[in-house]
């Protein structure tokens, strides 16, 4: 084996691999991640729906997360289910939120980075994955009804009053859908990694504050919806930690910290 070669790009730091991390980003190949997306989407989808619906062990953990977060004092979520109902033009947006943008911005964020953060973007997307995988880990072991399925609880399922169309949560769609799978909100996990990753790596100030305010956005939505408990969007932020430790010990640091262009093998 001959000697490491160290690229040197400007305005960026020397970029060699490391002995402390298991891989070293290398340039992400296109038609590679199209695929990888498009299958790890389908297959987290076929999963998630494979899971068996225990309605009856959903509603009854469902009926201990509301009693536990009713006496941890946070049981808000009814009040802000029906003030945000009240608004027709509200809670109509936030349904068709709900039903597309943590998709639409998931992959629009990792096209940037796949574009401008080519060096980050591996770590950024196992982190991403790292996370998704552990929640799917947490449909299988406890099923939960959304606060709007908990038969008596007074919650408004937003999108059967309003007959919006898309989401899968409810309505015609909802036979295609996973109806008690909603520890953790994966909703919050991927608006929270689209918002970390931007917050850290744009320096445009108006970005920032878009980037920031996504996920609280989002965990608006998921509650004025009765899509989620404050407890799941708790769950989905502990499975985005998980996934970025799972990228900080694969790459030897997290995501934003790595070189933003990716190291090239001698002669590549």
């Amino acid at each position: 084996m001959g000697d490491t070669t160290v690229t040197q790009v400007p305005g960026n730091e020397p970029v060699t691999p490391s002995r402390r991390r298991l891989r070293t980003p290398r340039p992400p190949r296109l038609w590679f991640e199209i695929l990888l997306i498009a299958v790890s989407y389908w297959t987290y989808s076929l999963i998630r729906n494979a899971v068996p619906e225990q309605k009856a062990k959903a509603l009854a953990n469902a009926a201990r997360v509301w009693h536990a977060e009713q006496q941890l004092g946070i049981a808000a979520e009814k009040t802000v289910n029906h003030a945000v109902n009240s608004v027709t033009w509200l809670i109509v947006g936030m349904n068709y939120y709900y039903a597309t943008l943590h998709f639409v911005v998931t992959v629009g964020v990792l096209v940037w980075l796949f574009r401008s953060h080519p060096g980050r973007y591996a770590a950024s997307r196992l982190a991403l994955f790292a996370a998704t995988a552990l929640a799917l880990l947490g449909y299988w072991l406890y099923p939960l009804a959304p606060p709007r399925l908990m038969p008596g609880a007074g919650f408004v399922d937003t999108v059967q009053v309003h007959h919006t169309w898309g989401s899968m949560a409810s309505g015609d769609l909802q036979h295609m859908s996973n109806q008690y799978a909603a520890m953790p909100s994966m909703h919050i996990g991927w608006s929270l990694w689209c918002g970390l990753t931007v917050c850290a790596l744009t320096r445009i100030p108006w970005v920032r504050v878009l980037a920031a305010l996504y996920p609280a956005v989002t965990l608006l939505v998921i509650v004025a919806t009765a899509n989620h408990f404050w407890l799941d969007a708790a769950g989905g932020a502990l499975c985005l930690a998980a996934g970025c430790t799972v990228a900080r010990l694969w790459y030897g640091a997290l995501p934003q910290a790595l070189p933003r262009t990716a190291w090239q093998p001698a002669g590549s």
